[in-house]
């Protein structure tokens, strides 16, 4: 299990555009992944880029699943791998949402954001294959929370009421009641 420091907001490695992941040997790509899956599930998070562990290249992964703050997710989905992606679809319609992220007070702060309610996101999988995923819901949010990383943006930069903003506990209160 390889768990690594999580870069918080306001670090260089967090707020530094990443770059494209080229002739990266397999070993180096596999350790990666490893690492960003591992420190991942023991964050309680449901995706991370390569920035949030202090690697400049354009990955990430989402793994939907159940977690501390997400106790009552439906929309569950297996580990997905994003490596150089881009979104070249995004619907017009778009939804706010509460977002957290694990650079963000170590996960324990939640904003609003308002974001495209369905992307098309084009990227490479593990194995080396271009691939294109139409989807909706948490996994579009996800996806587009993740890009933003590799673009050095926080969800905090997005949020459209401060006012709104909570702490975990209150975060896990409001969810258990809708």
């Amino acid at each position: 299990m390889a768990i690594k420091k999580i870069h918080e907001i306001g670090s260089c490695a967090v707020r530094t555009p990443a770059v494209a992941l080229k002739n990266t040997p397999i070993r180096e790509l596999k350790k990666i992944l490893c690492d960003l899956t591992d420190t991942m599930r023991k964050a309680d998070l449901v995706g991370i880029a390569a920035p949030q562990i202090g690697i400049g290249s354009r990955v990430f992964v989402t793994e939907i699943r159940k977690t501390k703050t997400r106790k009552n997710v439906t929309e569950l989905d297996t580990r997905r791998i994003f490596i150089n992606p881009e979104i070249v679809k995004a619907s017009r319609k778009q939804v706010d949402g509460y977002e957290g992220c694990g650079s963000v007070a170590q996960g324990g702060l939640f904003g609003v954001v308002k974001r495209p309610e369905t992307v098309t996101v084009r990227a490479v999988n593990e194995d080396g294959e271009l691939f294109e995923l139409q989807t909706g819901g948490l996994l579009a949010r996800i996806i587009q929370h993740e890009i933003d990383h590799l673009n050095g943006i926080c969800f905090i930069d997005r949020v459209t009421d401060t006012k709104k903003l909570l702490g975990r506990e209150e975060y896990i209160q409001m969810k258990k009641q809708s």
